[in-house]
């Protein structure tokens, strides 16, 4: 990843009616996968043929939330099992996200999420990782 691949806000922003959000954003080429549902409990995560994901673009991020470029809409205020895939980490960000909107954009969907604190997460490392970007940038 190279130091072009954050910025701080968002350039030719679309015009959303409210943003609730008192962090500062970074824009970032990244993607994520929403774990719609999932197979039947006590059944071994990698046996995928239950499992629904979503993968959708990053638009914007901060530590608390991620706006999401989605094919499809998603159910508001659902709770659904994230991986963040950032290109300067070799990990993925294992994270619990709480939809709190969703809008129709042009031929697609935005998605705002809350990302939830959680200790089954990588919730702290997340939020390191976000505080580097915006230190570096």
């Amino acid at each position: 990843m190279t130091d072009n691949d954050y910025s701080f806000g968002t350039q030719q922003e679309p015009n959303i009616d409210q943003d609730n959000r008192a962090d500062y954003r970074l824009t970032a080429r990244a993607r994520v996968s929403l774990e719609l549902e999932s197979g039947p409990p006590g059944t071994p995560e990698d046996t995928s043929s239950a499992d629904k994901e979503l993968v959708c673009g990053i638009r914007d991020m901060s530590a608390g939330g991620l706006c999401l470029f989605s094919a499809e809409p998603v159910s508001l205020d659902a709770l659904l099992a994230a991986t963040v895939f950032l290109g300067n980490h070799d990990q993925p960000f294992r994270l619990m996200v709480e939809v709190v909107w969703c809008r129709p954009h042009e031929s697609a969907f935005l998605v705002g999420v809350r990302i939830i604190e959680s200790d089954e997460t990588a919730y702290v490392e997340w939020v390191e990782a976000v505080a580097k970007a915006m230190a570096e940038g």
